[in-house]
């Protein structure tokens, strides 16, 4: 079977440091959240202490609903690469924050089934509005990956 033309997935094993500045704020937030939740202490405010960084930490409740209604596994604070799932939830949050719902949830469907999934969307779209009001906005990877390329010049 040919696998020729199938999409890599936009951020999935990415080196953390290779990642713009929004997606690396969020995937350190996210990473935190699951740090601290793996030792029994509170995620929410590891969560906000990240986010604080770059003045967004109004997105932290959202980012906390997020992951509570979407319960993925996350990489541990330094690891070097992203993972598939947090690659997927990077995208289903870029996705949300641009405004394509059902692309957003379709993300989401990659890592929850429906009903989490459904759950999960409000979520994320209200934290890509938190983010975008703390001046990050995300990229949208499917359209950058469908955009042509510039013509090689000889």
């Amino acid at each position: 079977m040919s696998t020729a033309g199938i999409p890599r997935w936009p951020w999935a094993d990415a080196e953390t440091d290779d990642l713009p500045p929004p997606e690396r704020l969020l995937l350190d937030a996210i990473r935190a959240w699951h740090a601290a939740a793996r030792a029994a202490t509170p995620p929410l405010p590891a969560a906000q202490m990240v986010l604080v960084t770059e003045e967004a930490g109004i997105a932290a409740p959202m980012l906390d609903a997020l992951l509570r209604a979407a319960p993925v596994a996350a990489g541990c604070p330094l690891c070097p690469r992203v993972t598939l799932q947090e690659a997927a939830l990077l995208l289903a949050c870029a996705l949300a924050q641009r405004g394509a719902r059902s692309e957003a949830l379709a993300a989401l469907l990659r890592l929850v089934p429906l009903q989490s999934a459904y759950g999960a969307m409000p979520p994320a779209i209200h934290l890509g509005c938190a983010l975008r009001r703390a001046g990050l906005l995300m990229r949208h990877p499917i359209r950058e990956a469908i955009r042509p390329r510039p013509a090689a010049r000889g």
